[in-house]
């Protein structure tokens, strides 16, 4: 396992971590390690938009459909 620093954190950041960890029930290493491992695992944009990009080619054109009918049948309920 590695060993990471993180020099000069603004002491109010540092606070507000300390506060999310405590509201969680854990040390703050445990939540810094959350956090960090979550951030890691969080899909990069440029693949993000080539995944939307492949989903919007299997999709048909837009549906469009007249909402008129379902509307008045909602009305009726």
């Amino acid at each position: 396992m590695a060993t990471v620093t993180i020099r000069n954190l603004d002491d109010e950041v540092v606070e507000r971590l300390r506060a999310r960890a405590r509201l969680n029930d854990r040390s703050l290493e445990a939540e810094l390690r959350l956090l960090l491992n979550q951030a890691a695992q969080t899909v990069d944009p440029a693949e993000f938009v080539e995944i939307t990009d492949r989903i919007r080619r299997l999709s048909p054109g837009p549906i469009r459909s007249d909402t008129t009918a379902l509307l008045r049948e909602d009305r009726e309920r």
